[in-house]
């Protein structure tokens, strides 16, 4: 595949571990920020290789074949997220934009040793999980830091945004994957909510708490 073709193929996939439903040409061309027309054009080269269904109209969806290939681009990625933050000391906010070119290198021997080299980690500095080789991943038991009741408590495993600036914000605020979360209370106002961090406490904005990830404990 062309890196223009393995791009498209992990919109697609993106866009359907939010739904289940076929994914519209519109959604792929917001995500990919081009021309609907555009994104026909290369549905049909996809569908060629046997990487989609498409019918024009209705919709797309990934193959069997085209679900592997997606996160074998997915783990690729994840991997090299690991890798420059564990062994070359990048913050999680830098390594994003580095990991969009790693990605597309074709070597599967390398990805493998890369895998191997980092002792198989199963997430990567997101808190997203991490292929296998064999496309496997594991699955964590989450749900947002908004949907916490009074006076429940969560391990911070991802975030829903991982945009710089986001990420930027949590250093600010000193919350990373780990962090204890303790959900006090709730302004009727504005939903802003307050939360004790590793026994400090803050107060976030509804749109803060509707990106983090939690684990109840």
């Amino acid at each position: 595949m062309t890196f223009s073709e393995e791009n498209y193929l992990k919109s697609i996939y993106h866009l359907t571990a939010i739904s289940d439903a076929e994914v519209s040409t519109n959604a792929i061309a917001e995500m990919m920020e081009t021309k609907a027309s555009s994104v026909t054009d290369m549905l049909k080269k996809l569908a060629e290789k046997d990487l989609v269904n498409y019918i024009k109209y209705q919709g797309v969806s990934l193959t069997e074949k085209g679900k592997l290939s997606a996160k074998m681009i997915v783990r690729k990625h994840r991997l090299w997220e690991v890798f420059l933050v564990e062994k070359l000391d990048f913050s999680w906010d830098e390594v994003h934009d580095i990991a969009e070119q790693l990605e597309h290198i074709k070597s599967e021997k390398l990805i493998n040793k890369l895998d191997d080299f980092l002792g198989n980690p199963t997430e990567d500095p997101h808190g997203d999980p991490i292929p296998d080789r064999n496309g496997k991943m594991v699955k964590v038991e989450k749900q947002l830091l908004s949907e916490l009741l009074q006076n429940q408590t969560g391990i911070c495993v991802g975030v829903k945004d991982s945009s710089a600036d986001f990420l930027k914000y949590l250093d600010k605020q000193a919350i990373a994957l780990g962090s204890k979360i303790e959900f006090l209370s709730k302004e009727d106002f504005d939903l802003s909510i307050k939360i004790k961090v590793d026994n400090r406490e803050l107060t976030i904005s509804n749109k803060i708490a509707s990106n983090l990830f939690v684990k109840v404990v």
